[in-house]
């Protein structure tokens, strides 16, 4: 409900501002930032209360309580009064308790002094009057439980619970209510788009697999895969190529069950499935679709497996290969099953037996710390060998904390309210990125796929993206929200309406620089910065490491979405940039480089301000600071350093991270098989506040604060505040987005999992 009302805060704004109703505007401003209500966010709300109560300003708090109580409680049916007072009475005690633990006798005197006439005729403050001379009320049996965690954990998400339903259930203004309708309006036309799909498949594919059964699969499985993968011998990619063999060999073995059953028993047999399954088999028949530029999560469910099978129209270019089965056809009369796949049978074993073994990778439990603990608790998500759902997701709420190794401190920052797991990819994640209002997350994996998808309410994948070239970037855009940007591998800018499922425009950038390593989107405007670098040298594919220093040349370009025109080079041609990010109104620039230089640019002169060496080797990821005062890179040489933009070249704080936080990634298995991916995503971000930075690790993410406790400013602490766990492969990138009631972050693995973790902020101090 918060981001509605936000949308349509921002809606009357720009009415206003369009109408000239400077006056009107002027006072929306005033109220909006005398809101107490703070915009109906859950979290703004239960913070401000908290800070109230860790300040001690009884008054206020008393004021504030009562404000909720007159403005939102006093709407409620007159069965919810006792769980408002249950509440009250919490909130009361859990001040008293915390001036106790404090230490601070005054302010325990001073609440029963001003509370005294209003509580002493309630039964269940009679006890609480002698709690100001029991010593070590703690160890008192009476009072032990209010001076535990547990308690203060279970009364802060009851809190954030109750709020949270109680807006739900306002009743909302027509012009607040559009969201939702938009919404339900957006589902159901999918659904109709879903369900003629199915009616024309179950017309034409019949048909088709009677004619040609053999023909029909193969055209069922192509039509759907771009060029780039279709010749994937090309490219060297071991691991893709490894994956698409054996998904081939699984259905060219399968043609023959499937073809020779009549569509009538077809569709007898697919009533037994479960719904999403049984929806998925006209979709996938279809002969007729286009390249797949957005799938409903139904469709995604089995169709998925079909762009995996990358030679299935290709034969073996292995002359020994094609000579057996050359003379086992002629001796047997019978196609080769290896023809069949489109691969001879030495390779099809081979990459058989590859990924039998890395199955048997993803499937073994990660060594047992404190993060393989939490990963057996929260992951109930099959291995890569079971097809997920398009809704599968795997969920553990309650107010439960972990700490990294058991030595992080007692009081953790964030409680974890939830974790969910989306795994629509089946591979390697390089990006994964939520939207500005936090409603939507694109991420992209190894294969080029592109998947838009929402988790709140529900887990639901929106749109699916695949591309004839490949991607090797994307970030959303901030006005409007809706569009995505996609960088390839041949200089293009693809830009996707997310809600309207199509392109609107492919910018070609640079034909010398073909490679959009990264994009930045400016939050003050239509303008976004694009990395354009030189293609890797002869026998590198495009979609792998990025090229060396010496080889690699690059250009950073800004771009502008409403004209489609490019409005200047920011720098001459230098090393290639890595990764580049804007301060909060888009008035400043940084950008990290493969030669390890970090760059400052100045976007209201469009002029380099300031570069300095950073790293040695490349920057991988590069953030503006809370207060904008300072920069924090991570790079090739292990390092988290903070630093000072004032002060050209100054460093504040430097830290040595693990491989596991900053790449190359590394993936091993069996018989010598070896997965290794440079850094593309982001590999750090920080709260809504500053005071908390998100690493990547082996098992899931990592919380560390900022040894200062200041925004903006700090190294890390020499432990992890709270481990998010959850995977079983390395974490390649991350988000942290709070344009929500909750905090939200996003950890991608290597295995194409990607977990979804909802936190609540605790104030301790």
């Amino acid at each position: 409900m918060s981001s509605a009302v936000e949308r349509t805060d921002e809606l009357v704004r720009e009415y206003l501002t369009y109408r000239g109703f400077s006056s009107a505007l002027r006072h929306l401003d005033t109220e909006i930032k005398a809101d107490r209500e703070r915009g109906l966010r859950v979290d703004r709300i239960v913070e401000q209360l908290l800070q109230l109560v860790l300040t001690f300003d009884l008054s206020a708090l008393r004021d504030y309580w009562g404000h909720l109580e007159r403005r939102l409680f006093s709407r409620l049916q007159e069965g919810y009064a006792p769980a408002v007072a249950k509440l009250t009475t919490s909130l009361y005690r859990y001040y008293v308790v915390n001036a106790i633990q404090k230490g601070n006798q005054e302010r325990t005197q001073e609440f029963f002094q001003r509370m005294g006439a209003e509580l002493q005729g309630a039964a269940e403050w009679r006890d609480w009057f002698a709690l100001p001379f029991i010593f070590a009320p703690e160890q008192n049996p009476t009072f032990a439980l209010y001076f535990s965690r547990q308690w203060t954990d279970t009364f802060l998400v009851s809190l954030h619970n109750f709020l949270s339903a109680l807006f739900q259930c306002m009743p909302q203004p027509a012009l607040l209510s559009f969201d939702a309708e938009l919404q339900h309006t957006t589902m159901l036309a999918e659904e109709n788009q879903q369900l003629r799909q199915m009616l024309f498949a179950q017309q034409s594919s019949g048909r088709a697999a009677v004619l040609d059964p053999q023909g029909a699969m193969e055209s069922r499985v192509q039509h759907k895969l771009p060029p780039y993968v279709q010749h994937m011998d090309r490219l060297g990619d071991s691991e893709l190529d490894l994956i698409s063999s054996q998904r081939a060999a699984s259905l060219a073995s399968g043609v023959s069950s499937v073809a020779a059953a009549s569509p009538s028993s077809r569709n007898f047999f697919s009533t037994f499935l479960p719904q999403a399954k049984r929806s998925s088999i006209p979709a996938r028949n279809s002969q007729h679709g286009p390249a797949s530029s957005s799938s409903s999560p139904n469709q995604s469910s089995l169709g998925r497996k079909e762009p995996c099978t990358a030679n299935q129209g290709t034969k073996s270019k292995d002359p020994a290969s094609v000579k057996d089965s050359k003379s086992t056809s002629s001796a047997n009369q019978q196609p080769a099953p290896s023809d069949q796949a489109g691969q001879s049978y030495p390779r099809q074993r081979r990459h058989q037996d590859h990924e039998k073994e890395r199955k048997e990778l993803f499937s073994k439990p990660p060594p047992l710390t404190a993060d393989a603990g939490e990963a057996d608790a929260v992951d109930s998500a099959p291995c890569d060998d079971t097809p997920p759902d398009s809704s599968s997701s795997s969920t553990t709420r309650g107010a439960g904390l972990e700490t990294e190794g058991g030595g992080a401190s007692s009081e953790p920052p964030f409680i974890k309210l939830s974790q969910e797991e989306y795994s629509e990819h089946h591979s390697s994640i390089m990006h994964c990125r939520v939207d500005v209002s936090g409603r939507r997350v694109a991420s992209l994996d190894v294969d080029g796929v592109v998947k838009v998808w929402s988790f709140n309410p529900i887990m639901q994948t929106k749109a699916t993206i695949m591309s004839k070239f490949p991607l090797l970037s994307l970030e959303w855009a901030s006005k409007p929200d809706r569009l995505l940007l996609l960088g390839s591998a041949v200089g293009t800018v693809r830009l996707y309406d997310t809600e309207a499922k199509k392109n609107l425009y492919e910018m070609t950038i640079d034909d010398t620089h073909p490679r959009i390593l990264s994009l930045a989107c400016s939050p003050s405007g239509s303008s976004f910065v694009c990395s354009a670098a030189t293609a890797a040298s002869a026998g590198v594919p495009a979609t792998g490491p990025r090229p060396s220093v010496s080889t690699a040349t690059g250009r950073l370009l800004l771009w502008d979405t409403k004209t489609v025109k490019q409005q200047l080079s920011l720098d001459s041609e230098t090393a290639a940039i890595n990764c580049s990010s804007f301060n909060h109104n888009g008035n400043l620039l940084v950008s990290g480089g493969a030669d390890g230089v970090i760059r400052l640019f100045d976007m209201q002169r469009c002029e380099s301000a300031m570069s300095w060496k950073a790293h040695d080797g490349e920057v991988y990821s590069v953030e503006f600071s809370y207060d904008e005062n300072t920069v924090y890179s991570v790079g090739e040489d292990r390092k988290f350093v903070q630093w000072n933009i004032h002060r050209c070249g100054v460093k504040q704080s430097e830290q040595q991270l693990s491989q596991d936080a900053t790449g190359p990634f590394v993936l091993s298995g069996y018989s010598g098989y070896k997965q290794v991916q440079v850094p593309r995503g982001r590999l750090f971000a920080f709260d809504s506040e500053g005071r908390h930075v998100l690493t990547c690790s082996a098992h899931g993410g990592l919380i560390y604060k900022l040894t200062n406790g200041e925004a903006g400013g700090g190294a890390l602490e020499e432990q992890a505040s709270l481990s998010l766990g959850g995977h079983r492969s390395p974490v390649v990138t991350l988000d942290w987005s709070s344009a929500l009631d909750c905090g939200t972050c996003l950890t991608a693995s290597m295995d194409g999992r990607i977990r979804v973790s909802t936190l609540l902020a605790h104030k301790s101090d």
